[in-house]
């Protein structure tokens, strides 16, 4: 590990706005936050907006600075870059931004039922392998694991590079009569002038020059609802 990386681990665990002991949780042990969000990070009780795979947490940030009437928190395992998120929150004074290092398998371990109003996937691992659809961040499994904490009819939203992605999601949103609020396959001529456009990630603005297209889908998902694998019912039938 380069001398760079040692110091933003190091930094890392001097931030306050950064909860990152995952050791202490895991599949069936909670994490001492879950449920106390508001209570004991943010102080307030605004809305909870995760952005889960959060790298360098440009969006979490944008996010926060914009919407100040809400709470953000980013989310990955990889803290050498969440560092830099967290690092521009805390110089900025930006209070409803947090982070928080743990393997999103274990995301349910972090937060109480109800806790969470919407979450973000922002250019997540489209994971193009069929074999590995199952690691999509937007698959059934993840988004079974997200009802539990998620309030009634929370949002998702998802912003991707991968049309393959965003066509996967779209059909099992459709599948499993989930509400779409919207969906476009060319988010920046389609939506001109909305606001979230002006927040980018570093990838995002990476496939912009190179002329890719961005695909964006926002649905609620419902909380009592099983979501279910659409391919996997086909072929049972």
């Amino acid at each position: 590990m380069g001398k760079n990386k040692l110091a933003r681990w190091a930094e890392l665990g001097t931030l306050n706005n950064v909860i990152q002991n995952a050791e202490e949780a895991g599949f069936g042990k909670n994490h001492p936050v879950k449920g106390k969000w508001k209570s004991d990070i943010f102080l307030n009780h605004n809305p909870i907006i995760l952005e889960l795979g959060c790298g360098k947490g440009e969006y979490t940030t944008g996010l926060a600075g914009r919407f100040t009437y809400n709470n953000y928190i980013g989310v990955d395992i990889k803290g050498a870059r969440m560092w830099r998120g967290a690092k521009t929150a805390s110089e900025n004074n930006i209070t409803n931004a947090a982070f928080l290092r743990t393997r999103i398998e274990f995301i349910n371990s972090f937060f109480a039922e109800d806790e969470v109003d919407e979450i973000w996937l922002t250019f997540p691992d489209p994971h193009p392998d069929k074999k590995n659809s199952n690691k999509r961040l937007s698959c059934p499994w993840f988004l079974n694991n997200y009802r539990s904490f998620m309030k009634d009819n929370g949002i998702i939203h998802l912003k991707t590079d991968n049309y393959d992605l965003y066509r996967y999601t779209r059909n099992l949103a459709e599948f499993n009569n989930l509400e779409i609020i919207t969906s476009t396959t060319d988010l920046h001529s389609e939506l001109a002038g909305n606001e979230i456009l002006l927040i980018r990630t570093h990838y995002e603005n990476l496939f912009l020059k190179e002329g890719l297209k961005i695909n964006y889908l926002a649905f609620r998902l419902n909380k009592n609802r099983i979501i279910q694998d659409a391919r996997k019912k086909t072929k049972k039938e």
